[in-house]
């Protein structure tokens, strides 16, 4: 696989790429998006194994929360210093957290472990893209998003299914070394198949933004998993936090108005849609990643399923976003209206999540799992529209800003919800592992993801009908 493309003024291509590299590239964005949702079938057995129950939804919410903040800085970097090479870098951290996870002997290594591959997961997607980019030009680039958007709910569907059948068959440490001999495959093959001459750019990286954006995150998860459970409401400590999430939040604000290359370009929001669509891709973000963490704990410890099992268990759930993602798609690329499907995407999600109030100690397996598929729908319903106005609502110029926003916005309410939603888990369980008390906490899930979905159905009203764009000036 002898190379590619040379990237020089203009971005000359010198030989059209291979498509065994272009899937190695793909294979970042598969390896990103699997490890968000591989954990979760895996977690009682780690749980089990490592202890620690109250703060197992930081196992993926240390991941969330890295990958969250450091895929803006990891694009500049590849701006700055290359993009093959940054890419690479990023495959590299990835790993040796990935081989770190696996070794991990208590679970306050595992977090620390899973936060330094969720560093690594950060620069997977938006540095496979920008190769993507580099490697096929515009039109190129634009045709392998409609491969990107079958990966992605596939990739979804994947990870519980994989997780729960390595958990079984090997061992739950399979889960995180499973990526090694997958990313030395891409190591290898872009390594050797894709040679791009990069010019440096002069671009700034806005380490005053970033560094507010991830003191704000880290304030909120933690005032968010501590409050009400391991301190009281009122103490200093959530004090402290809520002061310095405020704080930050604001200097954010104000640093990204001055900034030349900030991370979340203000000018995105002055359209109103695309600031819809940012609350739908965050609070659809933080209810799915909800269902995927939470759900297997019901199906293994109160339903006795293996971590296959309740893999498949939840396919009804993956599916059903899945389906209602590509039809969507679909219909709209087709000139079909999308402003209905973010509407009826939050009420169908609000009514799914209530619908897993009725499980309990004794419903059927069949019964838990079908009860998964209204959600799954809903949740599909508000995930493909949210992308689409945000990139119908982006001027051509910051149409990769404007994707970026959704993916760090989406990320970081899978991670704050994840927190959110395990603390209301954990104070409801307070260590007792027995099936009615898994099912209280899972009530309690049910009930804040339902909250979300709520907030999403408000939001959709707000969507106004604009005709698709077509073309774009580049």
């Amino acid at each position: 696989m002898r190379n590619l493309t040379e990237e020089a003024e203009g971005t000359t291509a010198v030989a059209p790429p291979s498509r065994p590299v272009i899937a190695c590239l793909l294979l970042g964005i598969v390896l990103a998006t699997l490890d968000g949702t591989i954990v979760g079938t895996a977690l009682p057995v780690i749980v089990e194994d490592l202890g620690g129950l109250t703060h197992l939804s930081w196992v993926v919410t240390s991941y969330l929360l890295t990958t969250a903040v450091t895929t803006p800085l990891w694009g500049k970097l590849g701006d700055l210093y290359g993009r093959k090479g940054g890419y690479l870098a990023s495959i590299a951290v990835f790993l040796v957290g990935s081989a770190l996870c696996g070794l991990a002997q208590d679970m306050g290594q595992l977090i620390a472990f899973r936060a330094l591959q969720g560093v690594g997961a950060g620069g997977l997607f938006v540095g496979a893209l920008s190769l993507i980019g580099t490697l096929l030009g515009p039109a190129g680039a634009g045709r392998s998003q409609s491969v990107i958007g079958v990966l992605l709910p596939a990739a979804m569907i994947g990870g519980p299914l994989i997780g729960g059948f390595l958990t079984d068959r090997l061992d739950w440490r399979w889960v995180f070394y499973v990526n090694l001999p997958v990313g030395a495959v891409a190591l290898a093959a872009i390594s050797v198949g894709v040679r791009v001459r990069t010019e440096r750019v002069q671009a700034r990286v806005d380490v005053a933004g970033a560094a507010l954006l991830t003191t704000a995150i880290l304030a909120l998860t933690l005032l968010a998993s501590w409050a009400g459970t391991t301190y009281a409401w009122t103490s200093p400590r959530i004090g402290g936090l809520a002061l310095v999430s405020v704080a930050s939040l604001v200097a954010f604000v104000a640093v990204e108005r001055r900034a030349a290359e900030p991370v979340i370009p203000p000018r995105l929001f002055r359209d109103r849609n695309f600031g819809v669509a940012q609350v739908l891709g965050f609070t659809s973000g933080a209810a799915m990643l909800a269902a995927a963490s939470f759900l297997p704990q019901y199906m293994q410890l109160v339903r006795g399923m293996s971590s296959t099992g309740s893999g498949l268990l939840l396919l009804p759930l993956m599916l059903g976003m899945m389906g209602a993602q590509l039809a969507i798609g679909r219909r709209v690329s087709a000139g079909g209206r999308y402003r209905r499907y973010p509407i009826a995407g939050g009420a169908l999600a609000t009514l799914g999540a209530l619908a897993l109030l009725l499980l309990g100690t004794a419903t059927a397996t069949w019964a838990a799992s079908a009860l998964t598929l209204l959600l799954g729908v809903g949740l599909g319903c508000l995930m493909q529209p949210a992308l689409l106005i945000t990139m119908n609502s982006a001027a051509p110029r910051d149409l990769g800003a404007a994707n970026g926003t959704q993916t760090l916005l989406r990320t970081i309410g899978g991670s704050l919800g994840v927190a959110v939603l395990g603390s209301v888990f954990a104070a409801r369980v307070r260590g007792d592992a027995s099936p009615a008390g898994i099912v209280d906490g899972l009530h309690a899930v049910a009930a804040g993801t339902a909250a979300l979905c709520a907030v999403a159905f408000v939001a959709a009203w707000w969507v106004r009908e604009t005709p698709p764009r077509t073309s774009r000036a580049v």
